[in-house]
């Protein structure tokens, strides 16, 4: 049998006596051609928040799609990722009135599938039809190869707004 032990200070840390919110309101994506990510997320119909130089080889661009609180930021010198190793998710009511809405901006989604997300195998054809939620997926990939992955979310789970 294996037996853990928490210093006083990691128990003191975990103590639920004040919380700390931490938001995620910024994630930030490599690309490799700044204008077309821009086109393409404007094309998504994503709010363009910013587009600055701040300094001589930087530039940081962020977007925001529509309802949410949290960005997506993109540009020269702000990241040593390799463009299209992003990996994102989205949270819609509706994945069928979602898809199509991208699929009429011009990109290209995969069709809609319910079941796991992963691995492959357990992905079955269609939105779930029990419209179970957490269910629902469809995925779709910026220019450079950036993995979004769209879930429909019709009940959320207890402590999430």
């Amino acid at each position: 049998m294996k037996h853990t032990t928490t210093s006083v200070a990691q128990q003191q840390s975990e103590a639920p006596a004040a919380r700390i919110d931490m938001k995620l309101e910024v994630d930030v994506i490599p690309v490799s051609d700044v204008e077309r990510s821009k086109l393409f997320y404007r094309r998504l119909g994503w709010r363009l928040d910013a587009d600055d130089v701040p300094a001589n080889g930087v530039r940081i661009v962020q977007f925001t799609p529509p309802g949410s609180a949290c960005s997506v930021t993109f540009g020269k010198g702000i990241t040593a990722a390799a463009p299209g190793s992003a990996e994102g998710a989205l949270i819609v009511s509706d994945i069928e009135a979602a898809h199509d809405e991208l699929v009429r901006r011009g990109i290209d989604a995969s069709e809609v599938w319910h079941g796991a997300a992963f691995p492959l195998e357990a992905r079955r054809r269609g939105r779930d039809p029990e419209r179970t939620s957490y269910g629902s997926f469809f995925s779709f990939n910026d220019p450079d190869g950036n993995a979004w992955l769209v879930q429909e979310v019709t009940t959320r789970l207890p402590g999430r707004s």
